[in-house]
């Protein structure tokens, strides 16, 4: 069998969200099958200019084929469609700018999978809201496979992808969260799916010790692990820690590992690291009292999983549907929605030591039978084995040049407002049934 993994970026150098996930499903699926990368020459996730040279490449043991983005991300023109087709009525035409805008595009990798795609019995798509999934897709319909990595955002809301998320062969969902909002949106269950997931590479032999003695940490600390930036949570993580800090505990640090965007407060117990190499990473998760997920908007948290691998528990925000699921289904973790519960749930892991002890417990329990490689290696072979007796059928075609024009087409933004909110039952049906 031989497959195309087929994404916005990759490298080793890449080292987070869908990309991160994507080399790994690689990596892992290559020792079962023929495995090719087709990615962009792009590097850089804000500006998507070219980085790396286009043509045949090699990370690893995989070959990967490079092909240019036509040009660099122009932020204001994206900022003022993604104001058109979020927040005012609009046109499918509009829908189809803003993807344009957004990023990377590359007509090259879309005609070579147009040349191609029956070179390979499957295409395995990473991140529906980019212009190489949504062409992607369409171009090998019979043979693409989507891992969404979705979020409760206002993309989801746009009509373009329903016919998409309704077309391809198969949906790997990351979460229940994850098919219970596209299954809403794009009136899809009839399409093979299965909730999967990722798995994450522990290494043996991480050490606490040797992650303070480097970074000359003493006393407990939580730690994140991620972007820093507004998307991400960082400022009201930074409100509630120093309020915290101020209040309650006179010796809890928040220590930060990953690229700001953002000004670090000065504060004494606050300390940014900046970017280390994953050693350093997996050291710092075993010398961890926690992890904290400020995070909103998750399709799956891979640093989440990681910390249960390492029977560390989670603090996680809970307006975020995904985390607050998978807190609860692994029973690892607590989540908050204000400062107050932040305040209660990070004092009880600070000084509960049953209650942290038997989070870290179910963590790593939950891991392993849900997140170990052998475990998301056999749900994608078994998706794939099972289309291969399948018959696929026809994309569903954009209306005409007058059809795409015509501004009937709601905000995005009130599709999502729509949407139930809370965490899923494994049946999809959310647990809450409150709106947002």
């Amino acid at each position: 069998m031989k497959l195309a993994v087929v994404v916005q970026r990759y490298g080793a150098e890449i080292n987070g969200g869908a990309e991160l996930h994507a080399r790994y499903v690689a990596e892992h699926l290559a020792k079962h099958a023929e495995v090719e990368v087709l990615t962009t020459c792009a590097q850089d996730y804000v500006t998507w200019a070219n980085a790396f040279d286009p043509g045949e490449d090699r990370v690893g043991d995989i070959v990967v084929r490079r092909f240019p983005v036509t040009r660099p991300r122009d932020p204001a023109k994206f900022g003022r469609l993604s104001t058109r087709v979020f927040e005012q009525p609009h046109s499918i035409h509009h829908e189809l700018r803003w993807l344009d805008s957004e990023g990377p595009t590359s007509p090259a990798l879309i005609r070579h999978l147009h040349r191609r795609g029956a070179d390979y019995d499957f295409c395995i798509f990473f991140s529906y809201r980019y212009y190489h999934a949504y062409h992607g897709c369409r171009a090998v319909a019979p043979r693409a496979v989507l891992v969404p990595t979705a979020e409760r955002d206002p993309a989801i809301g746009l009509s373009i992808f329903g016919p998409i998320f309704r077309g391809v062969r198969a949906i790997m969902y990351n979460s229940f969260e994850e098919r219970a909002m596209i299954q809403a949106v794009s009136n899809n269950s009839d399409v093979e799916h299965t909730v999967v997931g990722v798995g994450s590479e522990i290494p043996r032999g991480s050490d606490a010790e040797r992650f303070r003695q480097k970074f000359d940490i003493t006393g407990p600390f939580i730690l994140y692990v991620g972007r820093i930036d507004e998307n991400k949570g960082c400022p009201e993580l930074f409100r509630f820690f120093k309020n915290y800090a101020s209040r309650v505990s006179r010796s809890l640090q928040l220590v930060m590992i990953g690229r700001s965007i953002l000004d670090i407060p000065a504060h004494p117990r606050i300390r940014h690291l900046g970017f280390v190499p994953d050693q350093d990473k997996f050291d710092a998760l075993a010398a961890a009292h926690a992890l904290v997920m400020p995070s909103q908007f998750e399709s799956l948290s891979m640093v989440a999983l990681e910390a249960w691998a390492m029977s560390r528990p989670v603090l996680a925000n809970g307006r975020c549907d995904v985390l607050q699921g998978q807190c609860l289904r692994s029973n690892a973790g607590l989540d908050y929605t204000n400062y107050e519960e932040f305040a209660e749930t990070l004092h009880a892991l600070e000084t509960n030591r049953p209650l942290h002890a038997g989070l870290s417990h179910n963590g790593r329990t939950f891991f392993k039978r849900h997140y170990a490689w052998p475990v998301i290696e056999r749900k994608y072979l078994d998706v794939l084995e099972r289309l291969k007796g399948g018959e696929a059928k026809p994309m569903e075609r954009l209306p005409g040049w007058f059809g795409r024009r015509r501004r009937n087409v709601a905000p995005t933004q009130e599709v999502v407002d729509a949407l139930r909110t809370g965490p899923a039952l494994k049946s999809g049906r959310p647990r809450s049934g409150r709106r947002a």
